[in-house]
């Protein structure tokens, strides 16, 4: 069976696992058992709280039980300058989230037999023939000695992020370093380079480590979107409108955002030194937060999206439904299963593992959180996060646009509000 999710403005929704599930206003709804409502609106204390206290301009969260919505709600500021108050459906740069979505648009090419997961991913963009890995790097004038890789780069390796390659603007300095020198960028505002030529550069340099031997993020996934667009032929937002989000019903989800719907693309804010929240300029970081506007050909399969709490919540109810929404199958149920387990072995992640684009809670991580083992989860760089708990039938979403945050506590602290109003 398949389910589907309806929504309406202040609502519980029933999805009965058939292909026409009727929506079912609040008022008539007969309510899911499994949940303490009345605990349940701890959520609303919690997000007003943080609100009231300007520790948070504005958030949306969104929690599925069982195929129902029984949650979905914004708080505070879309933008606060404009007084405009978030609404449930505003528009965030999902930033790391896109990784997720791009992984189960290369996972559809690998059902196809279009690649193999260990294979190497040269057979496609011949540059990554022959890699190297640093053997020394002098920090003084970024001029590094290398060995040659013991192993070529593949498909998996990608999908886990234990390829070797990094980011140009977070993580390990020597990589950034060396990036920055090679005119390596992180894949967010407009560049007149394309997607291929700039990985086709990011070719010619050292990968950190062996590939497959360790966990280290990096434009894992913007490689990963470059090679969707070699093997399908289309680019990047093209092939996933084709192939998730139309068939999805995913209408708000966007590299380059439509100029009708700017209006709802929210504002983005980080703090000064004092810890006051301030709005984040055109400059800070290198990154631009108008980028969703800005008409671009490169479009990072790492970080370029936006989306909607309620986009990426129907995303992940495909995967708790085993590949299928809405009549429509994106994958198969043994292929779900491959993404969702672990994949890279004794590799780990503070206590947790990683499956093909998604981070693994186990025994150890269920044991000091209330995520069950199995959960499947990740978030973006400016404080969105999102998690899938097939155990309890239970997709979340907590949507900011907020970093350095000082009161980033608060996203744990919607988890736990989620998992105590369980009853069941």
């Amino acid at each position: 069976m398949f389910k589907k999710i309806f929504f309406t403005y202040i609502f519980i929704i029933s999805l009965s696992g058939l292909p026409d599930a009727q929506v079912i206003q609040v008022n008539n709804a007969k309510q899911n058992t499994s949940i303490d409502y009345r605990r349940l609106s701890r959520i609303d204390s919690l997000m007003n709280e943080y609100v009231k206290n300007h520790w948070l301009v504005g958030a949306v969260t969104l929690v599925v039980k069982d195929g129902r919505l029984i949650q979905y709600k914004g708080y505070g500021y879309s933008d606060e300058e404009a007084k405009r108050p978030m609404a449930n459906n505003s528009i965030f740069r999902i930033m790391s989230q896109t990784k997720a979505i791009v992984s189960i648009g290369a996972m559809i090419l690998y059902e196809e037999g279009k690649f193999l997961l260990d294979e190497p991913i040269s057979d496609f963009i011949p540059e990554f023939r022959h890699p190297t890995v640093i053997e020394k790097y002098n920090r003084a004038d970024t001029t590094f000695t290398t060995v040659p890789a013991k192993r070529e780069i593949t498909f998996r390796d990608l999908l886990t992020q234990t390829s070797g390659i990094g980011y140009p603007d977070i993580g390990n300095d020597s990589m950034m370093a060396i990036y920055a020198k090679a005119k390596i960028f992180s894949g967010l505002g407009y560049s007149g380079e394309s997607l291929l030529a700039q990985m086709k550069s990011l070719a010619k340099l050292p990968l950190a480590f062996q590939p497959g031997t360790q966990w280290m993020y990096g434009l894992n996934s913007d490689l990963l979107g470059c090679l969707i667009e070699v093997i399908s032929g289309m680019n990047l937002e093209d092939y996933l409108r084709k192939n998730l989000f139309d068939p999805l019903g995913m209408k708000d989800t966007y590299f380059n955002l439509p100029k009708e719907k700017a209006n709802r693309l929210t504002a983005v804010y980080t703090e000064d030194a004092s810890g006051k929240i301030i709005r984040w300029s055109h400059s800070f970081r290198n990154i631009d937060p108008d980028y969703p506007l800005m008409k671009k050909n490169y479009l990072s399969g790492g970080a370029g999206l936006s989306s909607t709490a309620w986009d990426y919540a129907v995303f992940l109810q495909m995967l708790l439904n085993k590949g299928i929404y809405n009549g429509h199958r994106i994958l198969s149920p043994r292929t779900v299963e491959l993404i969702t387990q672990n994949q890279i072995g004794d590799i780990w992640i503070a206590q947790d593992k990683f499956g093909l684009g998604f981070q693994i809670t186990t025994d150890k991580g269920a044991a000091i959180g209330p995520r069950s083992t199995g959960t499947f989860s990740w978030g973006g760089y400016y404080g969105t996060k999102f998690w899938a708990d097939p155990e309890k039938n239970l997709v979340c979403l907590f949507m900011i646009q907020q970093t350095p945050n000082s009161h980033s506590d608060i996203s744990k602290k919607f988890e736990v509000a989620v998992y105590q109003s369980l009853i069941k």
